[in-house]
């Protein structure tokens, strides 16, 4: 099966996150039915963008605890208007 055909299983922590009048789509995810490791991407509502960490996290809670770490260390305008592009 191609990787395009495979269905995603996506993790309960991801959804919107807002703070500084930012809002952000947190998307943890991995292949449906599998124990793959948990991807992070973080899509910037207003303009589309997003920031895609290249590491792969053993939980989706690490993957969330991954994004709070860079929105406490350098704020949410990192992900602000952000083109599709690999980051972390």
């Amino acid at each position: 099966m191609d990787d395009e055909d495979r269905d995603f299983e996506h993790s309960e922590l991801s959804g919107s996150f807002s703070r500084d009048g930012e809002t952000v789509d947190v998307e943890i995810y991995r292949y449906a039915d599998t124990l793959d490791p948990w991807q992070l991407v973080v899509i910037d509502l207003s303009s589309g963008g997003c920031t895609a960490w290249q590491e792969t996290f053993a939980t989706d809670l690490e993957a969330y605890d991954a994004f709070i770490t860079a929105v406490e260390a350098d704020g949410m305008a990192i992900f602000a208007g952000r083109r599709p592009s690999a980051q972390h």
